[in-house]
């Protein structure tokens, strides 16, 4: 699958999404200091520009995007096409959920989700008319367990056929029943063959408990793609005294980087996703990939999970700003 050419890219196991760059409001922590007040297109296709600029630099070579991060996509595809050089990255987008906020960060809705067929058919021509054949996976934004994609034949048939043409078919998924989306997913076959080849979810130190789940995916041969390993902001910034600033002080990283290497230390994590708003942060992101941490540094940070209801229930109620 496309993914697979990740193996020889300087940074195989790093990749950047572009949710918190696409557009004006999101739900990260401390985008007041991360971005400008003046957040017009022009000015946020800069900064992803220069995030991506910034990522490529590092090493990473696999970039997310979706439907519903405002104009995510279309940045993308610019700063592509101002590269004609750059042919060794793997580009995947998500479909799913239509963007609603009008360039406005505190619209009332952001983003309406339905995983009919019919915002399939509409989607995936959107994002063909913006990325064309530099797509190389598509993915069904936020599965759920109710989620109606599980059980639509006729969608999965337009699945199948999509990754016949040579476009890896995945999906995301999110909220407390994680394990139970991915699963189910997995179960998935059209034409005698397993549909999805790789599997996006949200696992970090706060909310791990997708992790068997996600080993179990891995066994099966999808590729797992890691989300939010910084808890949207959360573990961006460690507390004074915390066993996060304390490994982080043990290992001279900062607070972010150890973040994302306890990540990394997980061998069914394929590509672990920089949710960069800034080129520095994508720079302290990108020593993830080099940090070791000791079994015992693991173990103290395994202290840090939360109940899954829990998390969810806090990250449903951060602003978007």
């Amino acid at each position: 699958m496309p993914l697979d050419r990740l193996a020889t890219a300087p940074l195989p196991r790093l990749g950047l999404g572009l949710a918190a760059v696409g557009r004006p409001g999101y739900i990260n922590l401390h985008r007041e200091a991360d971005l400008p007040a003046d957040r017009t297109v022009g000015t946020m296709r800069d900064r992803a520009h220069e995030v991506l600029d910034a990522a490529y630099a590092a090493g990473m070579r696999y970039f997310d995007a979706a439907r519903s991060y405002g104009r995510a996509e279309e940045f993308l595809a610019g700063w592509l096409a101002a590269r004609p050089e750059v042919r060794d990255v793997v580009v995947g987008s998500k479909w799913g959920y239509t963007y609603t906020a009008d360039w406005r960060a505190d619209a009332k809705v952001h983003e309406v989700k339905d995983h009919s067929a019919a915002t399939y058919d509409r989607q995936i021509g959107e994002t063909r008319a913006l990325l064309g054949d530099r797509l190389g996976l598509y993915q069904i934004h936020s599965v759920t367990p109710d989620s109606p994609a599980l059980t639509d034949r006729a969608l999965h048939t337009r699945l199948a056929a999509l990754a016949a043409g040579g476009v890896a078919v995945g999906f995301s998924t999110s909220g407390a029943q994680q394990a139970e989306a991915i699963r189910t997913a997995m179960g998935i076959t059209a034409d005698g063959r397993r549909l999805f080849t790789a599997v996006q979810a949200t696992y970090n130190l706060l909310e791990p408990s997708a992790g068997p789940a996600l080993a179990e995916a891995h066994a099966a041969g999808l590729t797992v793609i890691v989300k939010e390993g910084m808890a949207n902001g959360r573990l961006a910034r460690a507390a004074p005294g915390s066993v996060l600033a304390e490994v982080a002080a043990g290992t001279g990283a900062t607070a972010d980087a150890v973040a994302l290497a306890a990540i990394l230390h997980r061998p069914w994590a394929g590509v672990v996703l920089s949710g960069a708003a800034t080129a520095a942060q994508v720079e302290a992101n990108a020593a993830a990939a080099v940090l070791h941490l000791s079994a015992e540094r693991l173990a103290r940070l395994t202290a840090l999970a939360e109940p899954a209801p829990v998390y969810w229930r806090e990250r449903a109620a951060l602003p978007w700003t």
